[in-house]
């Protein structure tokens, strides 16, 4: 029989251990009482938006709470970035991030907000794919062969980008830069304006996002050559990624992910963590998403935070090499 003394102490000590976890405990069972709030930097309707409203709703289900989507687009990402990075810590103020966000910090010197610094991550929430797309009347039906055209038409080639900075230009700077290629870039006010310039032949290649480049591909108006997801999209599995269609390594993609202000509490990023994976592998959401363009990408808070860190890397190296230079104000 167990002495009652040592049941006593081995009791006492249970609770001391347990102690510092009681605050964070009690927080967890009582979030969410009110409503909370989302910041999306950029208008309704684009894809960190799309994918922000498929996401919210069903957390909304969970935590029976409404959830707002906070729309404060502007300066590329910016305007949204600063206000979120500014509000409380109390576990109801998220943040939409966006790799524009992985982006400025290498193109803009007086950010208000540090990406790293001033958030903390909770997960990834979505890819969009971009897909290199070229103009049916270029004669080239592989990444190999237009490699090769390039080499051998120095000066000839150009690609249409959505805006100088931004992810589509970018993931043509970065094929320049691993394939040697000189493909001048030319930069538009938007998808829509170059995909018509591309459709029109004004501009051979566009690497495009996926939503953009659907419609024309199944059309035949514009040819895919590769998509640049390091694994080939759900979207359009029938097209190659440009890593095994000839540039190995190669991965350029849009992205959506998840941040709370600096110093939320770690319950509370934990279970939000919890409620977004199940709800990106919840089968509707995911049907829904697709349909509009976006993949689901499920993950832990770490993984989130390594992949920040590697995609400023990476893009820094890339705008750099590029001498990419953006005014300030554009």
């Amino acid at each position: 029989m167990q002495n009652p003394q040592r049941r006593r102490v081995i009791a006492g000590l249970g609770a001391s251990l347990a102690a510092p976890w009681l605050p964070s405990l009690s927080h967890a069972a009582a979030w969410p009482s009110r409503p909370v709030n989302f910041v999306v930097p950029f208008p309704p309707g684009g894809p960190v938006d799309t994918t922000a409203r498929f996401v919210t709703r069903p957390l909304g289900q969970l935590w029976s709470q409404p959830t707002i989507v906070d729309n404060r687009a502007g300066a590329g990402g910016i305007v949204g970035a600063q206000t979120a990075a500014k509000q409380e810590p109390d576990g109801y103020h998220f943040f939409f991030a966006s790799i524009h966000h992985s982006v400025l910090p290498s193109l803009r010197a007086n950010l208000r907000y540090d990406i790293q610094k001033d958030f903390d991550p909770v997960g990834m929430a979505a890819v969009f794919p971009i897909v290199l797309v070229v103009n049916p009347k270029l004669p080239v039906k592989t990444v190999t062969e237009l490699i090769e055209y390039d080499k051998a038409h120095p000066g000839e080639l150009s690609f249409a980008s959505s805006g100088t900075g931004g992810g589509t230009h970018l993931a043509g700077e970065l094929f320049n830069s691993m394939t040697g290629t000189r493909i001048k870039h030319i930069p538009y006010r938007g998808s829509a304006p170059a995909m018509q310039d591309v459709l029109a032949g004004q501009v051979q290649i566009m690497f495009a996002d996926g939503p953009s480049a659907v419609p024309h591909m199944k059309s035949g108006a514009v040819r895919a050559l590769g998509v640049g997801n390091l694994k080939r999209s759900a979207m359009f599995p029938e097209v190659p990624t440009i890593a095994e269609a000839g540039v190995p390594g190669y991965e350029a993609y849009s992205w959506s992910g998840l941040l709370a202000p600096r110093g939320t509490p770690p319950d509370v990023i934990k279970r939000v963590n919890a409620d977004l994976v199940k709800v990106l592998t919840d089968a509707d959401t995911a049907k829904g998403m697709l349909a509009a363009g976006a993949e689901p990408m499920p993950g832990t808070p770490e993984q989130f935070r390594t992949f920040l860190a590697s995609e400023l890397a990476k893009w820094h190296e890339v705008i750099t090499k590029a001498h990419i230079v953006v005014e300030e104000g554009s």
